[in-house]
């Protein structure tokens, strides 16, 4: 079988990579947080704490759980393809028009469709140093170019976050998307309402600012922006949003666009059919409607943030302010050893050199008790006393 030996692998692989479309080559697959299952095949651990992956530890609504179970009967059906409940009901909720709704599985999704239609080779997208992962993965896919803005500064109030400025200046006549994640992910930066909104008033109506809210949910800064007004003003601004997050809805990979109708007819023109799937549809529109279980998972965030910031104060700890469902932080000691010893001790977080920044480390908010088992792991991990 000369497929399965080492020297005819090489050869295979140079040879379907010659076939392959050049934006792939520089491509690395997206590396997720550990899995639960994997840490117990390697390590043999068991009550194994995942705060890897910036999932919400009370998990979803119940309401979402009974939608789910409701769609049972109809798994052998085909979703509705627009989904039209979901859609309305978001469009309902932000006091939009339905045509302006792009579906998504997963807000992933919706930056792929945004690089399918504005991107090729010959353009180029512009981001932040340690900004998403998947921005330049979409962008090189379609064979355009990164345009990367230098970041701020470690001193500055928002370390490591973005550079208004900065990213302004890389904006040039091939620029066709800008994408700008507010709260950002890895470093949970945010940028205030007047700074954003100059930003987007500055840029050329003919460049598309993806500004991509995963975790707005969770923000509970009185400067944060209300950014859906801002769609009667600048029609080039594409909102993203996901119930990954705040909802709970993970595992059955769900997001949103709110943009001008006429570019959500183009998303929806290369949006693969029946792309989100009837429980994901029946959750997320349950979801919607469970408003106590927003307001318990942003309270119990909010209490985590402080339970961490004020055991990484007390620790000596670095850490970069965060508004989101996460913190990054680092030691002195080197991120992969604090990361592979804690796996050992079943508690899996995120190592985020793969995002510039080989020294930190990111954890997941995860519920009063999470926490405390990550701290006392960490402090017995780097001999630091809690």
């Amino acid at each position: 079988m000369p497929f399965y030996n080492q020297s005819g692998m090489k050869d295979m692989q140079s040879h379907f990579m010659s076939l392959a479309v050049k934006g792939v080559h520089r491509l690395q697959p997206y590396v997720p947080g550990k899995p639960i299952a994997e840490l117990e095949r390697e390590y043999g651990v068991s009550n194994i704490i995942k705060l890897a992956s910036n999932e919400n530890p009370l998990g979803c609504s119940p309401a979402a759980i009974a939608a789910c179970n409701m769609t049972a009967d109809e798994l052998a059906l085909y979703p509705d393809g627009n989904g039209f409940q979901l859609k309305q009901a978001l469009a309902n909720k932000h006091g939009v028009d339905i045509n302006s709704i792009t579906l998504g599985n997963g807000s992933n999704d919706i930056l792929e469709f945004v690089a399918r239609v504005f991107l090729s080779p010959g353009y180029n997208a512009v981001f932040s140093e340690h900004a998403f992962a998947v921005y330049p993965l979409v962008s090189m896919a379609v064979g355009a170019e990164l345009n990367i803005a230098a970041a701020n500064n470690a001193d500055h109030d928002m370390p490591y976050g973005h550079d208004l400025e900065g990213l302004l200046a890389c904006v040039n006549a091939k620029t066709r998307v800008v994408f700008i994640a507010n709260p950002n992910n890895p470093t949970g930066t945010w940028l205030g309402s007047d700074e954003l909104e100059a930003f987007i008033a500055a840029v050329s109506d003919d460049v598309i600012i993806v500004l991509d809210e995963a975790y707005i949910e969770y923000v509970t800064k009185a400067d944060y922006p209300d950014s859906v007004p801002w769609l009667q003003k600048y029609p080039n601004l594409v909102i993203t949003r996901t119930f990954s997050k705040a909802y709970g809805l993970a595992g059955l990979r769900v997001g949103y666009s709110i943009s001008h109708p006429a570019i959500a007819d183009l998303l929806n023109r290369v949006r693969q059919p029946f792309n989100t799937n009837s429980m994901a549809q029946a959750a997320a529109l349950a979801a919607l409607s469970d408003s106590a279980h927003i307001e318990n998972s942003v309270t119990s965030n909010t209490a985590g943030l402080k339970q961490l910031f004020a055991a990484f104060k007390k620790m000596g700890i670095d850490y970069i302010p965060s508004v989101a469902n996460f913190i990054s932080f680092k030691t002195e000691l080197s991120g992969d050893l604090v990361y592979d010893s804690l796996l050992r001790k079943a508690i899996i977080i995120r190592p985020i050199s793969n995002y510039g920044l080989p020294d930190y480390l990111r954890v997941t908010v995860g519920s009063f008790d999470q926490n405390e088992a990550f701290l006392n792991a960490l402090a017995e991990v780097t001999g630091i006393s809690r």
